[in-house]
Order: structure tokens, then C-alpha cells, then sequence
């Protein structure tokens, strides 16, 4: 059981499902019609936790925006030394 969603977690459709407490159906027609976004991974969904927090609480997105540009930064800087 997930305690706590991590904006840059990587759950699959079964932990997000779990997480909203929706049904099987109910998770696959939101990927269907693009309303939670995912990426597909050896035939199978994968969601970010911002996605799923986004869904949950849209003012939860802004903060896991400037979480993930913080990181990138950091990436790119330590990248670009190279």
C-alpha cells in the first residue's frame, strides 16, 4: 500500500488505481481520453506521481513542477561539467 504519492515516483496502473480507489475501467478510459498522462513501458502504463496528484489536487501540480525543474537543473549542471 502507497502512503505517500512522490511527484516523481513511477507507479503502474495498478498502484495508481489502488491510490484513487477506482475501478479497472475507470483507470483505463482516463489514459484512454489523455486525462491522467502516461508512457508506455514494455507493453504496460507507467504515471507519474505528479499525474496522479494532479488529478487529485490540481495546486499539488505547480509545487510538483518546480520539484522536477529543481532536479533537472541539478542534472543538467552536473551533466554539462562533464
Amino acid at each position: 500500500m502507497i502512503e505517500e504519492i512522490k511527484p516523481l515516483g513511477v507507479y503502474t496502473t495498478e498502484e495508481t488505481k489502488n491510490v484513487l480507489r477506482i475501478s479497472d475501467s475507470t483507470i483505463k478510459r482516463l489514459l484512454k481520453k489523455g486525462l491522467i498522462r502516461a508512457n508506455k513501458v514494455g507493453g504496460q502504463y507507467r504515471i507519474l506521481g505528479k499525474e496522479i496528484l494532479r488529478l487529485v489536487s490540481p495546486e499539488i501540480e505547480e509545487e510538483a513542477i518546480k520539484t522536477y525543474l529543481k532536479v533537472k537543473d541539478k542534472v543538467v549542471n552536473k551533466i554539462s561539467k562533464w
